[in-house]
């Protein structure tokens, strides 16, 4: 068993989910002046969680930069239903929530179990940035076809195009 705080997972043990999903420990930094975690933090391990699925899916970070390819978030919402507080345990799993045919456009959503409860969802509208174009573009087939292995969530619905 691999253990850290912050930003990095450790395995609990058998996965509760039929999704993706990773578990993390609320370190300091997460926390607000409430003593619970910041709303920021949602977003960061979001991020973090996404990464780490695409990485183990064939897309680390330098491949990205390889490709000249990085994920725009253009929209994020957030909701809230219980606290987390230092030190405690979560799980964040990931879904699909929405996807473009030609995959430029997606819908990303993470929810965060704290206690086998649900304690926050975030999800966000994401598109594929050609980075020496800068402007949204459709990812390469294999990026496609892991997006596409995503676990859809239950109200997934299909996004327009970004490109024609």
């Amino acid at each position: 068993m691999t253990e850290s705080i912050g930003l990095l997972p450790y395995s609990p043990g058998i996965q509760a989910f039929d999704m993706y999903q990773q578990t993390f420990l609320a370190g300091w930094g997460d926390m607000d002046f409430n003593s619970h975690m910041r709303n920021t933090a949602y977003l960061d391990r979001s991020a973090d969680v996404r990464m780490m699925y695409f990485s183990e899916n064939g897309f680390p970070m330098s491949e990205f930069m390889r490709l000249r390819l990085g994920p725009v978030v253009m929209r994020d919402e957030i909701e809230y239903f219980r606290e987390i507080h230092l030190l405690e345990e979560m799980t964040v799993s990931l879904c699909l929530a929405g996807l473009s045919e030609d995959g430029s456009r997606m819908a990303l959503r993470n929810e965060f179990f704290h206690k086998g409860k649900l304690a926050a969802r975030v999800t966000s509208k994401v598109g594929w940035m050609d980075l020496n174009l800068r402007k949204l573009t459709s990812p390469p087939e294999a990026l496609k076809k892991a997006l596409q292995s995503i676990s859809k969530s239950e109200d997934f619905v299909e996004l327009p195009n970004s490109t024609s």
